[in-house]
């Protein structure tokens, strides 16, 4: 593992590209206007990656969630399917990206194990994957439950479906790495420096901050899940909800390689879901997910946690928890990322808790934007960033709705585990 980067410095009074946001977004914008010929500033109001580019499950997908018809239900049949492959660029950019700068960070093409929590919602995941094999050439196969323990030793799912081409990550070093590219690049990046003001003139943008102000000719805010009043408009448009991880002390290898035979990433289809794996040196399990209707802090959250795991896999209970986090994710209310300029200011942002391709695409196409290239533009850009009337950042309906799904997912799961008991 390569040493850190040095950061930080004074501030300067001017600039070409000034990004708020130190995260997958901001360093892959950064990164490409600095090696195009501007003047690119990084800043955070934290160290740099304090957020969920560091703190995330390293798991890796194509990252849109809705499906192929309901997008054309919204918005016709052309655009949909170039949404749906902006996610398949994005997962494929990180791949190149990583295997051409030889990034170090544990890229690994492992696939991905989607595990049905009941009979009905395998046969719906099974459907499903035919038709995106069928319309979308996605690849997959599916595990019955009969033969679920090739894939992941549990009894507590009905099946599920595999996808090949989903990759695993090391979150962090992942970042460490795009550091390096941006720095090596010529962008300075500054931590511990929050903007507070952005303002518009004739010319470019006056940026004020914690240390001083700071003109600049183009302003990108790659924020995502920390999303503030700094520019009202962005933020009525994504839904802050944290997401909490633990990790177990080292484990017996034999028992790692009984839970995760094959050492794919692993996720569920309840409403509130739960995503683990291995950790890259398959001595620990890493197990993440939402366990309170409201945000928490990681006392509360890692005893949940802990359970829901031992409820999943029960050879994991006596083993203790070695690591326990959270980080914030940025939802939309329309499931889709979203990019483009919005009162001259350039963003990225809403990845829906499946960000760790899309985030650093959608950074690295901006970049290309904020230079005035053509091929910066995305199906992303032209749709419309819907929000809700009176919501201003504070997503004060969120408790009840995660109330609402843990609820059912918890009556799905009991009754179909009764089913099971009484052999029905």
């Amino acid at each position: 593992m390569r040493d850190v980067p040095a950061t930080g410095g004074e501030l300067p009074r001017r600039t070409d590209v000034l990004v708020i946001g130190s995260g997958y977004t901001g360093l892959n914008a950064a990164r490409v206007t600095a090696a195009g010929g501007r003047d690119t500033l990084v800043l955070d109001a934290g160290d740099p990656g304090f957020g969920c580019s560091t703190r995330n499950g390293g798991q890796v997908s194509t990252s849109i969630k809705p499906s192929l018809a309901r997008l054309t239900a919204r918005h016709g049949a052309e655009t949909a399917r170039a949404i749906r492959q902006t996610g398949v660029d994005a997962l494929d950019w990180l791949g190149d990206l990583v295997e051409s700068a030889g990034l170090d960070c544990d890229f690994r093409r492992c696939g991905r194990f989607h595990a049905a929590h009941t009979p009905a919602h395998y046969d719906a995941l099974t459907r499903d994957a035919e038709t995106m094999r069928r319309e979308e050439g996605i690849e997959s196969f599916a595990v019955p439950r009969a033969e679920q323990w090739s894939e992941l030793g549990t009894d507590t799912y009905f099946g599920g479906v595999v996808y090949p081409r989903h990759c695993s990550v090391d979150p962090a070093r992942l970042h460490l790495e795009l550091l390096r590219l941006t720095l090596d690049a010529g962008a300075r990046v500054i931590g511990q420096t929050r903007v507070t003001a952005i303002e518009r003139g004739a010319d470019g943008f006056t940026v004020t901050t914690a240390r001083g102000k700071v003109r600049a000719r183009d302003v990108v805010v790659a924020t995502n899940g920390y999303t503030d009043g700094l520019v009202p408009w962005m933020q009525r448009r994504v839904i802050p909800i944290g997401s909490y991880i633990i990790v177990t002390e080292e484990l017996p290898a034999e028992l790692v390689d009984r839970l995760f035979p094959t050492d794919r990433v692993a996720s569920d289809t309840c409403k509130v879901i739960y995503y683990y794996r291995a950790t890259p040196d398959r001595r620990r399990i890493l197990f993440g997910g939402r366990v309170t209707t409201g945000e928490t802090d990681t006392g509360v959250s890692a005893p949940r946690l802990y359970e829901a795991m031992c409820r999943i896999f029960p050879d994991l209970r006596g083993y203790g928890i070695s690591h326990s986090w959270s980080g914030t994710v940025a939802y939309t209310f329309d499931e889709l990322a979203h990019a483009g300029v919005h009162d001259g200011i350039h963003y990225a942002m809403g990845y829906c808790g499946s960000g760790v391709s899309m985030a650093g695409y959608l950074g690295m196409r901006t970049g290309q934007k904020v230079l005035g290239l053509a091929e910066g533009r995305t199906a992303l850009d032209d749709l419309p960033k819907p929000t809700r009337p009176f919501y201003t950042g504070r997503p004060w309906f969120l408790p009840a709705a995660v109330g609402y799904y843990r609820w059912l997912d918890d009556r799905q799961c009991r009754a179909a585990a009764a089913a099971v008991a009484t052999g029905a």
